[in-house]
């Protein structure tokens, strides 16, 4: 039995090349939450964007939310500026089954109409059950259903991830 052993930061510095290769001069960052926000925060920092970073959340457009109630609504959607006709790329920590991108694409409509949206991500782990697919992602993973894979993120902002459940 074999463990997965994924380096966050090293996967990081991949995702940044390919945010800088899929944004315009006037693209806008936006984050879900919560792992999907702080690499937003980060790749604006050290993409020296101006302007502020998007979080967008999932919760209010989840086919789940009878289930799932308002769990995991720590960060709500702040988007502090006009949605309309930006060009938007929409930043994930793992894309899994598509039903969270699903979702805040519902929420970002909500906002307006975006002119283009991207999506990358750290970690594409497959498994989809909707048509979606990144744009970029750092890795591909095949992960058994029963686990779970989350990006962390320590004091000093530095990530790894936390991989959960059996075989």
């Amino acid at each position: 039995m074999s463990s997965l052993v994924l380096d966050a930061e090293a996967l990081y510095r991949e995702l940044l090349q390919g945010v800088q290769q899929l944004r315009s001069p006037d693209t806008r960052l936006v984050g879900i939450t919560s792992g999907g926000a702080w690499l937003a925060e980060r790749l604006h920092k050290d993409l020296g964007l101006a302007g502020g970073v998007g979080v967008i959340s999932s919760v209010m457009h989840r086919d789940d939310f009878a289930k799932r109630g308002l769990s995991g609504a720590g960060q709500q959607t702040q988007l502090d500026f006009d949605v309309n006709d930006s060009h938007i790329i929409l930043l994930d920590d793992v894309l899994y089954t598509g039903r969270t991108i699903r979702a805040v694409l519902n929420e970002l409509f909500d906002y307006g109409r975006p002119s283009s949206v991207k999506l990358a991500v750290l970690v594409d782990r497959g498994g989809r059950e909707l048509p979606v697919h990144a744009d970029y992602a750092a890795a591909r993973v095949t992960l058994p259903a029963s686990q779970s894979l989350e990006l962390a993120r320590d004091d000093t902002g530095k990530f790894s991830f936390k991989v959960e459940g059996g075989l």
